[in-house]
């Protein structure tokens, strides 16, 4: 085969992409757990960047706000797309992944409060709230053609929700102090990049400039920066028509590949490093481990699926074209997957005790490859019966 060709397959597919990055998680935890641990874990606090912006920060938050933020505008390019001339431009397909979001949120947070209520671990309900979007779509992109692109817009909507969600939530209850003038300031910003949109300017250079300063502002506002990119990718001009390629569609393109097979697998190895110890073991068996693994493998299925079928059946939205319940099933499952989101959320709800946070790490990584396995089989055995009808 020529080589060429080869290569170009290989970035088309979106199965090498997450294959990729289980690989990545994989190599990730051997080092966290090997005599190089200690020396990777100093790479990743080795700040970089330039002082006299405030811009000096760890190698691990330039990933984690930095090329996230990347991540996130193209999900967001991909979302907007499909709300213009795809899979959501319709109220009720649109309605669906907002409302499952919700009940995803909702119903993991009770589960951890009613396990932990008046524990020294109530304040963790925000815990297993969070889907990783990150993981969760790569584990889907896995199982390929064989998945409507349905199911996979809805997962990638559903879970830009559940950020969104969690976002506000790390910032209202989790935040010790918003900057109100950058706060402000990034409103400006947002404010302008929409009335450059609706002035039709189609210049890509006119809103990424923009987009650099909506992140700086965000960061230093002690908001989650990642936020940025979704605005951003929301305000790209696009177009219904198939001949004219559009702004959204021309920068989707360019990061396709950049964010499939560099951001995402950088992203893995560097939050997917957590050293194993004897303490850990404790966070699956006591009412911490018991909420978060429960809220996370159950509360997230259980919230996603009840939440779409009340707006279902209320004729609020309706089942993604082509889809089946088991496959919404399957969705739920992954959206267990809290990981990175999770462990944040956790390093801020016991900023103090080491050990809780330890037991709350392994119990997050426990339950997401639980949900991950589980989401996985549910998909790939809904997809045999998908093909077979």
């Amino acid at each position: 085969m020529n080589l060429t060709l080869y290569f170009k397959r290989f970035f088309n597919n979106s199965q090498f992409s997450g294959i990729m990055l289980i690989l990545c998680v994989i190599i990730s935890l051997l080092i966290a757990n090997s005599a190089i641990s200690e020396n990777f874990q100093l790479f990743l606090d080795k700040k970089i960047g330039v002082s006299v912006f405030h811009l000096e920060y760890p190698v691990s938050v330039w990933i984690n706000d930095g090329l996230m933020a990347v991540f996130f505008l193209l999900v967001g390019l991909e979302i907007k797309r499909e709300i213009i001339e795809g899979e959501l431009s319709s109220f009720k397909n649109a309605s669906l992944p907002i409302v499952a979001a919700i009940g995803g949120m909702i119903v993991p947070a009770v589960i951890f409060t009613i396990f932990n209520i008046g524990t020294q671990y109530e304040n963790g309900w925000g815990i297993p709230m969070a889907t990783d979007i990150a993981f969760s779509l790569a584990i889907i992109s896995m199982l390929g053609s064989r998945i409507p692109n349905s199911i996979k817009i809805f997962l990638a909507a559903l879970a830009i929700v559940d950020d969104l969600g969690a976002i506000l939530v790390i910032a209202i209850f989790y935040t010790d102090q918003i900057h109100w003038v950058y706060l402000l300031l990034s409103l400006g910003v947002t404010l302008l990049l929409f009335i450059l949109n609706f002035f039709k300017v189609t210049k890509l250079i006119f809103y990424i400039i923009p987009g650099i300063f909506l992140w700086y502002f965000l960061h230093h506002s002690g908001i989650h920066a990642t936020i940025a990119g979704v605005l951003l990718a929301f305000s790209i001009p696009t177009n219904e028509s198939d001949t004219e390629i559009s702004p959204l569609e021309k920068l989707e393109h360019t990061l396709s590949v950049p964010v499939s097979f560099l951001i995402m697998p950088v992203f893995a190895l560097a939050n997917t490093n957590i050293t194993f110890n004897n303490t850990m073991i404790g966070g699956l068996t006591n009412t911490l481990g018991l909420g978060i693994i429960c809220g996370l493998v159950l509360g997230k299925l259980i919230g996603i699926n009840l939440f779409s079928f009340l707006a279902i059946k209320f004729k609020l939205s309706s089942l993604p074209q082509n889809s089946s319940w088991m496959q919404m099933i399957g969705v739920g499952c992954l959206a267990g997957i809290g990981f990175t989101m999770s462990i944040f959320i956790a390093l801020l709800s016991f900023k103090t005790e080491i050990q809780i946070q330890d037991e709350a790490k392994f119990a997050i990584l426990v339950a997401s490859f639980l949900s991950a396995f589980l989401g996985y089989m549910i998909l790939k055995i809904s997809s045999k019966k998908f093909s077979e009808d």
